[in-house]
């Protein structure tokens, strides 16, 4: 891995998606991670930068590390497996799955998480403590 912190986009309405960004919060002693909303000027830079679509209904979380972007379930366990320990152990073991099978789990998930999970009005705003890891 490089020295540049890796960076996750995440759909900033989505309690599914805001709840896995504090838990990476919580996991990320090394605070290896900077976060932008896909919905925010420097999602959408960041999105354009790397070439992937600005959809209007986010559909997955990215990570861009290494100087790659990943998505769907390659963007889920190569966070995990960033975050070490146990984490990295998951990964591991998510990805004996065959990717398309992996992507379409996530694609389900992601198609009702607003109806299973919520979502808000507004993007989740970090504490000032936690504003310097975000874009």
């Amino acid at each position: 891995m490089s020295g540049q912190p890796s960076v996750i986009l995440f759909d900033g309405v989505c309690n599914l998606c805001n709840g896995f960004v504090q838990f990476v919060i919580q996991h990320d002693a090394a605070g290896q991670f900077r976060f932008a909303a896909l919905q925010s000027a420097a999602g959408q830079e960041l999105l354009t930068a790397h070439k992937l679509p600005a959809p209007s209904t986010p559909d997955s979380v990215v990570l861009l590390a290494d100087g790659k972007a990943y998505t769907h379930s390659a963007a889920a366990l190569g966070i995990l497996a960033r975050l070490g320990g146990r984490w990295a152990v998951l990964a591991r073991a998510g990805r004996w799955f065959p990717r398309p099978l992996r992507d379409a789990v996530y694609r389900l998930i992601a198609r009702y998480r607003y109806r299973w999970f919520g979502r808000q009005e507004s993007c989740w705003l970090p504490t000032p403590e936690l504003q310097a890891r975000f874009l």
